[in-house]
């Protein structure tokens, strides 16, 4: 009978809007629409910094969470206003605000899961399958159809130890977990967008070390929430605690090590987001920290995902944990003939060419060895910003000092071998 009264009540609203009094409520709908986008347009300045990543704003007027619910909660104040003194035109208020709650669940939703994640193709998935989900609860609740359908999933039941659980009971836990997980990313996702802002170096890494455990730390307490609400007992997930525990104890021992290894690298920061480290005979510049591995990438081009346990237990040289400064030096041999002063003060010359050459400390010129062929010099200098790049400022400086000799006519020996030989008796 209840679902016969609301097909009745949905005929009396389709007539209801056939009605000229349903004007003042298309006409209160478009105002409150036009006022949630002004209210939209006021407020985003302030977020226009950050439009990009946040939830409330996106990229176009309309594209945030915040105008669907603007748009809703002013359409429930109309809807009062409206059925008080045009009761013919509420009618329409009762097809437009589940439509607004579904805009608003489905823009949530999406919008949340492309700042929490990727845009991969699961994403996609899911979005299509949130709005799939809104919009047709949407029609069915309009329709009169959704208790119906709900009271026959709730005669779907079974036995699941002393509990009993339905159909119904698994789609309103399953949304519920969906709902308050989102909620949890949104929030998560906001606290770490608040700490990683304008964070550098060892600050970055102990700032993203804060945000990965806040994050798993929201996403727990929501997933707790969400199967205490659909009344599930959470007693009984001790046991599988204790089995989780076995098994990390025993086969998930490497695993487990390289998350603690993870955080005690952000925690003791030896080693830091932007720092030039060696392992393994592999250098590069340490570009992401994870809870279970680090992202190195070389000068090439090439990444290393190296586990945070090798971290911990092998060597690691870290060429700019104290000064991010490194040393350069090339080697050049004149003729033993050369003026060495002069020699000396032409290396100099081209280090100094080179703007990323550090002046403090100075570049030094030495007579470092009598080689078989001539004199060897060593130029030594300093750059403080290797990640540029450390080829290009020696392949510079090399180029300078081979202009400059070429100009000044200082001699690069050939290797001269000298060649004895006995006549035949």
């Amino acid at each position: 009978m209840a679902g016969v009264k609301r097909v009745d009540d949905l005929g009396d609203w389709f007539a209801a809007l056939l009605q000229p009094a349903s004007l003042v409520g298309l006409g209160a709908l478009a105002v409150c629409a036009l006022a949630a986008a002004g209210l939209v347009a006021l407020m985003r300045p302030a977020a226009a910094e950050k439009r990009t990543r946040s939830v409330l704003f996106g990229r176009r007027l309309v594209d945030g969470v915040l105008f669907p619910f603007l748009w809703l909660g002013l359409a429930v104040i109309a809807r009062g206003l409206v059925a008080r003194y045009f009761p013919a035109g509420g009618a329409l208020f009762h097809v437009a605000i589940p439509a607004l709650m579904a805009l608003a669940a489905i823009r949530m939703g999406v919008k949340v899961l492309h700042l929490a994640f990727a845009s991969t193709g699961w994403i996609v998935v899911l979005e299509r399958t949130i709005s799939w989900v809104a919009w047709g609860a949407m029609v069915m609740w309009v329709s009169g159809l959704l208790p119906l359908v709900l009271d026959e999933l709730d005669q779907i039941t079974w036995k699941v130890g002393s509990s009993h659980i339905s159909v119904r009971t698994m789609i309103e836990g399953a949304l519920t977990a969906g709902a308050v997980l989102i909620v949890a990313l949104w929030v998560s996702s906001a606290i770490e967008s608040r700490l990683l802002r304008e964070a550098r170096g060892g600050d970055l890494s102990l700032r993203m070390a804060a945000s990965n455990a806040t994050r798993a730390l929201l996403l727990l307490v929501g997933l707790l929430l969400a199967l205490s609400a659909v009344g599930i007992d959470l007693t009984a997930l001790s046991v599988l605690g204790g089995a989780l525990g076995v098994g990390v104890g025993l086969g998930l021992q490497r695993l487990a090590a390289n998350y603690v290894s993870g955080f005690v690298i952000l925690a003791e920061r030896s080693m830091r987001i932007g720092d030039n480290v060696r392992v393994d005979n592999f250098e590069g510049r340490i570009s992401d920290i994870k809870a279970r591995y680090t992202v190195i990438r070389s000068m090439t081009g090439r990444e290393a995902i190296v586990p945070n346990e090798l971290l911990i237990t092998n060597r690691v040289e870290n060429l700019s944990l104290a000064d991010s400064r490194v040393l350069q030096t090339t080697v050049v041999s004149v003729g033993y003939g050369s003026d060495i002063a002069k020699v000396r003060e032409l290396l100099l010359a081209a280090a100094l060419q080179e703007e990323r050459v550090l002046r403090d400390p100075a570049p030094t010129a030495s007579l470092s060895a009598f080689g078989a062929d001539g004199l060897e010099f060593t130029l030594g200098y300093w750059i403080a910003d290797p990640e540029n790049g450390q080829l290009n400022v020696r392949s510079a400086i090399n180029i300078a000092i081979l202009e400059a000799f070429r100009r000044e006519q200082v001699e690069i020996p050939f290797p001269q071998r000298v060649v004895h030989t006995q006549p035949s008796n």
